[in-house]
């Protein structure tokens, strides 16, 4: 328990060396904003100030709201009234209780989601966590523990991060909720899921997870959102929802910064 991380608790710089420290910082970005001026994450046009995106670009931005699958998460083009389903979550019902996604699978998004997670771009989770924060409305008043989808350790060696931990500690210091990076450990290496069906994506992360021995106490029968960049298929998630409910899990729910939605023509 004492290598779970705290949003709730962290604390900002006070006092004279806070001041001192946050001139500092101000100073230092000055400083950089001359040499290497800021821009746009995704198409890296200049932007005025920060690491986000051009107006352009934020307007290529998808977000998903109502009305959508209270399942899946999934949007729909019209409002079907109370409790409406969609086809996937009635053919296929998922392990999990609910998904939910700040924004459609787009080419904005897999700029960002590929910049944060190949090329060093660590900053955006900033962005992108704001976003999932707001997606995630319903969850934060149970109080749920945030659990990243992990790593294998020769990939987070190779990777030197995992984008999905960053999320998720974002998201613990937006809304004020632990974050327990170990509850869930990937004990099998797997290929990479791009370029694979539905099958093979489920095939291939099947009993690739298993939950720390001390789930239940780590638990402490709160729930869980569990954080990942992109819901494509929802094999991964599905695959390791099953490991938390196999350890003692009550309730997991998922929530992601992009999902594919059936028709949007990006590959991935």
């Amino acid at each position: 328990m004492a290598l779970m991380e705290s949003g709730a608790r962290e604390v900002k710089g006070a006092g004279l060396a806070g001041r001192l420290m946050r001139g500092g910082r101000l100073i230092a970005g000055a400083l950089l904003d001359q040499l290497y001026p800021p821009a746009c994450a995704a198409c890296s046009r200049p932007i005025a100030e920060g690491s986000g995106v051009c107006a352009a670009c934020f307007a290529g931005l998808v977000p998903i709201t109502a009305p959508l699958c209270p399942v899946l998460g999934i949007p729909f083009d019209l409002t079907l009234g109370d409790g409406a389903v969609s086809a996937e979550a009635l053919a296929d019902p998922p392990p999990f209780g609910r998904a939910r996604a700040a924004v459609r699978y787009g080419e904005v998004a897999q700029s960002l989601v590929g910049r944060l997670k190949y090329g060093d771009r660590t900053e955006l989770a900033a962005f992108c966590g704001r976003l999932m924060a707001g997606a995630g409305h319903e969850y934060w008043p149970a109080r749920p523990l945030l659990v990243p989808v992990p790593l294998h350790a020769s990939r987070l060696r190779f990777r030197r991060y995992n984008q999905s931990l960053l999320l998720a500690r974002v998201l613990g210091r937006q809304v004020g909720l632990d974050v327990d990076p170990f509850l869930v450990r990937r004990h099998r290496k797997t290929r990479s899921q791009v370029g694979l069906s539905g099958d093979g994506r489920a095939r291939n992360v099947q009993g690739a997870f298993a939950v720390h021995p001390d789930a239940v106490v780590r638990l402490r029968g709160r729930g869980v959102v569990l954080v990942d960049d992109v819901y494509t298929t929802g094999a991964t998630v599905r695959a390791v929802t099953q490991a938390l409910l196999r350890g003692g899990a009550a309730q997991v729910d998922i929530l992601t910064f992009a999902r594919v939605v059936r028709g949007d023509e990006v590959p991935i």
